[in-house]
Formats: structure tokens, C-alpha cells, sequence
């Protein structure tokens, strides 16, 4: 595309210098000698300001444009408001859609010193035509040139005053993401307009992760022959959607000619770019015959809104007098955009006049007369205040017919915004908006500026839509390609296993597990799928996977169906489906019966829950001894039976045989909940010790894959398996350790060999493989350690594949109706062997079980202790021993009444714990008795001070 755009502005530029060359000088000029630039300049304001416009007068868009511009230019003049009475004096030159014609007449309205023109409609004549004003700086005003690259700094003198291309195709990006698409035909003119705009659509596209899969581009002079031969190879295409960005003059050949061949019927899809309603409006009234070839087509309209003065100059169009005919005929939206034109270059002048511009022009010392030259090139003359007067424009801001007439810092009007309608019946009916703002809406885009913008997909709306076929259900947008070829469909040519997939003789050509699946989720499709399967491989050895999924990648093949597991660097070439079978890589070893063990009393418990219990048993045995040493005589004693009754009492609760009976209230309450605890684990212990000692054990010199890797031995793979890849790059193993293995037979005897002698230690493959192979081994050999990486089987497609997708949700009907199970029991039924190996340690109980029993039976104990502590702590605040030496006959009232608390030793404290209950409550009570008769000895002694003469 780069290389077309270079030879393009290479043709432009050999255009503008030919033009030049036959330009001749006028009768009488004499030829000015030397390089001295000479310029005249207005001292005042000039009575006459002229304005030039180029455009085709004999196009949908010259009719519509010349009458507005003329309005408008009367407008201007009789606005007393504006120019302060300076009058616009416009010169009008048809280019009559040639580049060559436009530019001669863009050199003949240059003679005439215009300041600004207005035009021209053609993005290809407006690239030429840019050439011309940027050496003489006079501004080019363009109401329906839409090339986005004339946006460009290569045309700084270039301002469009319609919303370019570039959001036109953003907002086509935008409905075909809306509906789901993924790819699209571009159907376009080829030229500057065309090439330009589906340019940018393909960059829309990309960010919407759709594409254009195939542009079709035609010359503007093509035959409906050559259209026709293009619309053939296009309808033999898949994609069925179609974007037309084509002249509105010569438009319609390509939707009469696609009724002919029956595109326009239902699963079609066309969107047509703004073209068509500038066509559909500029015509009073369009013939049955025209609507008829379009119904369902959704196209794109400039959106401006309903304003009073909008309303107004539309009253006024059905009776301009610069109108070829009356009524309606001739206006669409270019019209308003071409009247804004000239109000825009009004508005700018008069600010550049009351700044102090200076309307002067002067010649350019490069445009000289060369001797023997025919050429003028001396009357061609630079517009002094050019660069000032587009500053100007480009801060211009103000209301016109069109909307918002303002300017982004990229030379974009601001808010571009389209309607989005669909033809239907005899006219065109709105389905919603779009804006660069707030993207695909139903409510007017003016109407959201004032709120946050929002383009998330939930936010995105359009109304119902009436697509070719007379259907309103959306199209799926692609077809299987009508070119006589059905879907070539690869099938690995296995050599083992074969319940998969194999060659076969019938028909069909193939057989298996796979085969069936894909057949089945053919049939759920509601479309046919023409296909033919191809087995891929010699038959002598498995293929490779990775060469057969490239295969696919570069066109070969279609499809691949098969045991292909979906791994990622397949991921990045090919589109899969969703999983039909779950997969992942496991260890198979050779087992044997496990030895016994002299110690397998122990493997039901963890040496953690060991460590635990047996420190929990002490605990509570501690405890109960604290709370009934006091009261129960069984807890008494010497320090060393004391410590033996703990220990017995403790471990004998484990068979309920404990002799000493508890007391008290909490020693009770402990023990209770203990014994429950003990009832838990002793049930546990024996259900998990009756399993290890009943079900037979097996066992393997390799544990899973952390063993095979840390060891030298030789290991065995499935020839043509993504495996070997994985274990060499991903877990570092030698290559040399890895032997290929055919066939499930080779399998068998790679194990029976062993290492030491030839074969292998062990098998690493995927586990639908090896479940089969088990099956027909009398459980000799099983799977060690747990399955270390998860993946499935797909089918295989072409990148952008819409199939994969369709594939992928018949798949998931299948599983979720169990015809999926039905048909893996009819290929893959097999028997299990139920030993178990190496799952001694999965069947150990562990601290993890039972840590909230632990926890209830030490809050219990904590419980007990605390009320027993705060309980002896309350008594010996009562109780204080009595100094010998004391006299209680002798204490005084000041001293009673504040009681000193002297002093003890711990061994006091230990002393007063291990006192019998019985004891504590006899001193307690003598205490007090002590206690009452001093009371009555003071009263005694009181009363009789009282009675005794003074």
C-alpha cells in the first residue's frame, strides 16, 4: 500500500508540472527580468474579496454543494454583521473529476488572487490541487474530500470541514464488532478515496481482533462485466460480510449486479459507507427498482443535528434560485457542509481583517519564466497573509447548519458522529448513532457529551435490523468457501492405539474415538459442512503432532482431527476447540508387592499427630491431678507416686482402664470431654491401621517424575508425542535418556527388559494412552506419583477459523447431553485395578484431622484451671497464718480496722495448695470463730469505759 500511495503523489506532482507547462502567458505581458518578488498591498480595507470554489458540477455532490455555496455567499453579503460591508465575489471552476482538468483550473483561479477556495469534493484532486495552494498559502476549504491521510502535515494548507474517513471506518470497526464478525470483504473504489479509507478500516478492524480478509478494488471507469467477474470471486469466498466505500455516482453498479447473482439474499451482509444515503438523499423520490436491490443494506450518514438553523436553510433549499430544478432534488448532507464553508472562510476573514491582516500578494522568485517558454509562470502570486489566515480558521469556533463548526488540534472537527440506517422498504429507517465519543448508541450523540464517556461492550446499543433476505435474525456472516472444494480434514495415520483414530475401509476413509466426536459435533452444526478426511503419516511410525498442526497453519490442510493436545506453541499457529477429552502426562513404572513391616503400627498416625497425642495425654493427666489433688485421696502422696499416678492415669484414659475415680466438678468435666477425645482417636487409629495391614500395597522403585528426574535411567516415550519436547526443554532431562516407543506391544516390552537390560525404568505419556495400555496388562505396571501437567484434545483449525467456535459450542452440547460419555464408552471402555501404589502416607492420619479436637480438650483444661486458680487464690486471701507471738486479748481498734498483709514465701503459697480442702475449710472456720470472739472482748471493754463515774 505504501508503495501505491509513493507512486500516487509522484503521478500528482508530474501532473501539476505538466499543467504548468501548458500554461501560456496572456497577450501583451511582458516577461519580468531578475528575481526580485514584487507584491501589492492594500493600504484599507478592499471593497471585493475573492473566493474560489472547485468541485464537479455534474456529480451528486456538486449538485448538492454549488447551490449551498451560492446561498451562502449571498448570505454572507447581505449579513451586515459580518465583513463590516466587504462583499465575496465567488469564482466557481468545475474540475470535472480529473486531476489533470482540476489543476489547470486550480492554476486559473490562482491568477485571479483568491484568498481562499472551497473544495474540492475528490480526495484524488485534492491531493493534487494541495500542491498548488501549500507554494502560494492560500487555503483550501474541502466539504467531501474524506481521504484521512489528507490530514497529513504534508498538506498543511489543507482544512477539511467534514468529518474525515478515519472515524467513518473506526465506526464500520465498530458494528461489525457489535455483531460479532471476525472478518470482512472490502469492496472499493481504486484511488486515493478508496485505498485510503479501507486502509484505515483494516486498522480499525485489527484493534476489534477482526480482519479484512480479501479487498476487492475496482477502476472507477470498470464495465459491470469486470464488476461482475469481481463479485463472482468474492461470493466464493467465507466471509459474507461486504463493505462497499465506493463513488456515489457510479455506486450502485455493484449492488444491481450482486442482485443478479443472488448476493443480496439471506446471510448476506452489506454495509455501505456514507455514499449511499448521499446518493438516496439528493433524489425526490427513488425509483422501486433501486430500493428493491438494496433492501437490508445498513449504511452510514453524516449525523447533524436539528437545530433551528439547520431547519431553517433546509425551508429555504426547495427554493433557491441557483437550483437547476425544484423541490427537494439535489440536497444531502454535503450540501450543509459546503454552506459552513463559506461561513467559516466569512467568519475567519473577518477576524483576520479586524486583527489587521493585509489581503497582498507577491511573486514568488521560484515561478519564473525560463527563455523559449510558453508557460506564465510569473502571474501565479504567493498570498501574503495565508499563513495568518489559517491560524485563524483554525481557532475558529461557531454554530452552523451542520452542527459544531470547531477545530481538534489534528485539523478534525470536533464530535464527528454518523447515523447508522437501515434500508428497508421505500426508504431508510435509523437503528442508532455513532461518535468517536460514546461509539454505537440509540440516543442522539449531543444528548452524551455532557456525561463520562462509555464504549464498554455492555453500553453499545442499536436497534433491530432488516437484513437482505427479509430476515431479522443476524447473519453468522460466513460461509464454507463456494469454490467446489470441501474442508480438507488431516488425520494422523497412528500406528498404535489405534482406537483413536486409524485408516479404515470404508468410505468415510478413517475410524476412532476422535472421528466419532467430530462426526457428531458436525451434525449439531445447523449448517452442512462439506469435508473430506486425509490421514497424514506413512503408517509406519506415529507422525509428527507439531509438523501436522503446521501443516494446518500454512494451508495445507484445514482442519486436523485427532488425539492433538492443545499445547501453547500450537496455540500460537492454530485455533482449537474446546477440549473433548482431558489429557495430562503421568509416569507408568513396573510394581510389586509390598513387604511387611514390623513397625506398620505406627503408619496410621503422622509423627506429628504422634508427638501431639502423646503430649496431650500428659497435659490433661497433669490437669486432672491439680484439680483433684486437693480433695481426692487417690492423688495423694508421696511426690514419686504422685508423678506415676499421673503418668498411669494419663495412658491408661487410652482403654478407658483408669482406676482412680475424679471428684470434683471440673476434674469431671475435663475428663469427660478428654475420654471423647480419646474415643475419636482410637476409632481413627483402628480404621486406618485395618486398611494398611488389609488392602494389598504396591510399590515401585520410581515414586512420580521427581525421582525420574533426579535419576540416570532410561525413559520411554510415544513416538510423534509433544511429550519429548516437554521433558528435554522443560524439566532438563538428556535427551539420550529418551526412548522412542511405536506401539503399546513396545511399551510392554520396554518394561519387562527393564533398564539394566535394554529397556526403560519407566513410561511418560499422556493419560488416555496410558489408561489403555493398563488395561491390558493384569495390573503389572501402574501409574506412580500424580499427574504433573493438565491439557486436553482439540481439533485443530486455521487461525480466525469461525468453525473452531461453532465446533467448540456443538462440543459442549455434547458433553452436556452425555453423548460425549456415550461415545468414549463405546471406544475406550476398560477395567481398573483396584491396588493402590505407594498411597501409604495418602492414608496417614495427620494433626490436620483432628487439631479442632485438640483445641476444644485444651480450652477445656485452660478453663478448669483458671476457675480452680481464681478459687484457691480466693481462700487465701481469707486465709493468713497466725504469728505465735501474738496476743489476741491485747489488739487494738485502730489496728483491726486497717489490717496489714505481710509478706509470704512461695513456699508458704505451694504449702497452702497442697493442704487438704478439708484442712483449709477447718482453719477457716477456727479463723473466724477467733475472729467473732475478739469482736465481742472490744465491745465488752467499751461499754464498760462508758459506764465508769469521769
Amino acid at each position: 500500500m505504501e508503495e501505491v500511495l509513493l507512486i500516487s503523489r509522484f503521478i500528482t506532482r508530474s501532473l501539476i508540472l505538466l499543467s504548468l507547462w501548458f500554461l501560456c502567458f496572456p497577450p501583451g505581458v511582458v516577461c519580468d527580468t531578475g528575481n526580485v518578488s514584487t507584491s501589492s498591498n492594500s493600504s484599507s480595507k478592499p471593497k471585493v474579496i475573492n473566493i474560489g470554489a472547485l468541485f464537479t458540477l455534474n456529480s451528486v455532490l456538486g449538485e448538492a454543494a454549488k447551490p449551498a455555496i451560492q446561498a451562502a455567499v449571498d448570505d454572507v453579503n447581505s449579513d451586515t454583521t459580518i465583513l463590516n460591508g466587504v462583499q465575496l465575489k465567488l469564482l466557481i471552476s468545475d474540475t470535472n473529476c480529473s486531476g489533470f482538468i482540476g489543476t489547470m483550473e486550480a492554476l486559473q483561479l490562482m491568477e485571479s488572487d483568491v484568498v481562499a477556495a472551497i473544495g474540492p469534493q475528490s480526495s484524488g484532486i485534492a491531493h493534487v490541487i494541495s500542491h498548488v495552494v501549500n507554494e502560494l498559502h492560500v487555503p483550501l476549504l474541502s466539504f467531501g474530500a474524506t481521504d484521512p491521510t489528507l490530514s497529513s502535515m504534508q498538506y498543511p494548507y489543507f482544512l477539511r470541514t467534514t468529518p474525515s474517513d478515519h472515524f467513518q471506518m473506526y465506526a464500520i470497526a465498530d458494528i461489525v464488532d457489535y455483531y460479532g464478525w471476525r472478518e470482512v470483504i472490502a469492496i472499493f473504489v481504486d484511488d486515493d478515496y478508496g485505498r485510503s479509507g479501507i486502509s484505515v478500516l483494516g486498522d480499525a478492524l485489527a484493534k476489534k481482533r477482526a480482519k479484512i480478509s480479501y479487498k476487492a478494488a475496482f477502476s472507477p471507469g470498470d464495465t459491470e462485466s469486470k464488476i461482475n467477474d469481481l463479485l463472482v470471486e468474492v461470493n466464493l469466498m467465507e466471509s459474507r460480510v461486504y463493505v462497499v466505500h465506493v463513488n456515489p455516482d457510479t455506486g450502485l453498479n455493484i449492488f444491481s449486479v450482486a442482485k443478479a447473482l443472488n448476493m443480496m439474499g439471506s446471510g448476506y451482509v452489506w454495509i455501505a459507507t456514507d455514499w449511499l444515503p448521499s446518493y438516496l438523499d439528493s433524489k425526490d423520490a427513488v425509483d422501486s427498482n433501486t430500493m428493491n436491490i438494496l433492501q437490508g443494506v445498513i449504511a452510514l450518514r453524516h449525523y447533524t443535528p436539528d437545530t433551528d438553523l439547520k431547519k431553517s436553510f433546509m425551508s429555504k433549499w426547495n427554493t433557491l434560485k441557483y437550483k437547476g430544478s425544484a423541490g427537494h432534488a439535489g440536497f444531502n448532507s454535503y450540501a450543509l457542509y459546503a454552506y459552513d464553508s463559506v461561513w467559516l472562510a466569512a467568519h475567519a476573514l473577518d477576524v483576520f481583517l479586524n486583527e489587521g491582516g493585509n489581503l497582498s500578494f507577491s511573486y514568488d522568485p521560484k515561478l519564473h519564466d525560463t527563455n523559449g517558454s510558453m508557460l506564465h509562470l510569473a502571474s501565479l502570486r504567493v498570498f501574503n497573509g495565508g499563513e495568518q489566515l489559517l491560524q485563524t480558521l483554525l481557532r475558529m469556533n461557531f454554530t452552523g447548519v451542520s452542527g459544531q463548526i470547531q477545530f481538534d488540534p489534528d485539523k478534525h472537527l470536533v464530535h464527528p458522529a454518523y447515523d447508522v440506517l437501515n434500508i428497508v422498504g421505500t426508504g431508510t429507517r435509523r437503528i442508532g448513532y455513532w461518535s468517536n465519543y460514546s461509539h454505537l448508541s440509540v440516543v442522539p450523540p449531543e444528548s452524551l457529551y455532557t456525561k463520562p464517556p462509555n464504549i464498554s461492550t455492555g453500553s453499545q446499543h442499536l436497534y433491530s435490523v432488516i437484513w437482505p433476505g427479509d430476515t431479522t435474525s443476524t447473519p453468522r456472516g460466513w460461509v464454507f468457501p463456494n469454490n467446489g472444494q470441501p474442508l480438507r480434514i488431516a488425520v494422523p495415520n497412528r500406528v498404535g492405539y489405534k482406537e483413536f483414530a486409524s485408516k479404515d475401509k470404508s468410505p468415510q476413509g478413517v475410524r476412532g474415538y476422535c472421528i466419532d466426536v467430530f462426526e457428531a459435533a458436525i451434525s449439531l452444526l445447523p449448517y452442512a459442512v462439506p469435508h473430506t478426511y486425509m490421514l497424514y503419516g506413512d503408517g509406519k511410525r506415529n507422525p509428527s503432532y507439531n509438523e501436522l498442526v503446521s501443516r494446518v497453519a500454512q494451508n495445507v490442510y484445514d482442519a486436523a482431527v485427532g488425539d492433538i493436545t492443545i499445547v501453547t506453541n500450537r496455540t500460537k499457529i492454530v485455533d482449537f476447540t474446546q477440549p473433548y477429552m482431558e489429557s495430562g502426562l503421568v509416569v507408568v513404572a513396573p510394581v510389586k508387592e509390598a513387604k511387611s513391616n514390623p513397625w506398620a503400627f505406627l503408619k496410621p498416625f503422622t509423627a506429628e499427630m504422634w508427638l501431639v497425642t502423646a503430649m496431650f495425654f500428659l497435659f490433661v493427666g497433669a490437669v486432672v491431678w491439680i484439680l483433684e489433688h486437693r480433695i481426692n485421696s487417690e492423688f495423694r502422696g508421696p511426690p514419686r507416686r504422685q508423678l506415676i499416678t499421673i503418668c498411669w492415669f494419663s495412658f491408661s484414659t487410652m482403654f478407658f482402664s483408669h482406676r482412680e475415680n475424679t471428684v470434683s466438678t471440673l476434674g469431671r468435666m475435663v475428663l469427660i470431654i478428654w475420654l471423647f477425645v480419646v474415643l475419636i482417636i482410637n476409632s481413627s487409629y483402628t480404621a486406618s491401621l485395618t486398611s494398611i495391614l488389609t488392602v494389598q500395597q504396591l510399590t515401585s522403585g520410581i515414586q512420580g517424575i521427581d525421582s525420574l528426574i533426579s535419576s540416570t535411567e532410561p525413559i520411554g516415550i510415544q513416538d510423534g508425542s509433544f511429550a519429548l519436547n516437554y521433558l528435554v526443554d522443560e524439566l532438563n532431562i538428556a535427551q539420550s535418556r529418551i526412548v522412542k516407543l511405536k506401539n503399546p506391544e513396545a511399551y510392554l516390552r520396554a518394561l519387562k527388559l527393564g533398564s539394566k537390560k535394554g529397556g526403560v525404568a519407566a513410561i511418560v505419556d499422556e493419560l488416555p494412552y496410558v489408561e489403555l495400555f493398563l488395561s491390558n496388562t493384569n495390573c503389572l505396571y501402574r501409574i506412580v506419583g500424580p499427574e504433573f501437567t493438565k491439557s486436553g484434545w482439540g481439533f485443530a483449525f486455521q487461525r480466525d477459523s469461525p468453525l473452531a467456535v461453532d465446533m467448540s459450542t456443538a462440543i459442549l452440547q455434547l458433553s452436556e447431553n452425555g453423548d460425549l460419555q456415550k461415545i468414549h464408552n463405546k471406544w475406550l471402555t476398560h477395567s481398573e485395578c483396584s491396588s493402590q501404589v505407594n498411597q501409604v502416607d495418602e492414608n496417614q492420619l495427620s494433626l490436620n484431622s483432628f487439631w479442632g479436637l485438640f483445641l476444644i480438650c485444651g480450652i477445656a483444661c485452660v478453663l478448669a484451671l483458671t476457675i480452680f486458680c481464681c478459687r484457691v487464690f480466693t481462700q487465701y486471701r481469707r486465709f493468713s497464718p497466725e504469728d505465735e507471738e501474738s496476743e489476741i486479748e491485747t489488739i487494738e481498734p485502730s489496728r483491726s480496722s486497717r489490717r496489714s498483709i505481710r509478706s509470704t514465701s512461695f513456699k508458704q503459697i505451694i504449702d497452702f495448695v497442697d493442704k487438704k480442702e478439708e484442712e483449709i475449710k477447718e482453719m477457716l472456720k477456727r479463723k473466724n470463730s477467733n475472729s467473732n470472739k475478739q469482736q465481742t472482748s472490744i465491745h465488752s471493754f467499751s461499754d464498760g469505759q462508758a459506764s465508769s463515774p469521769s
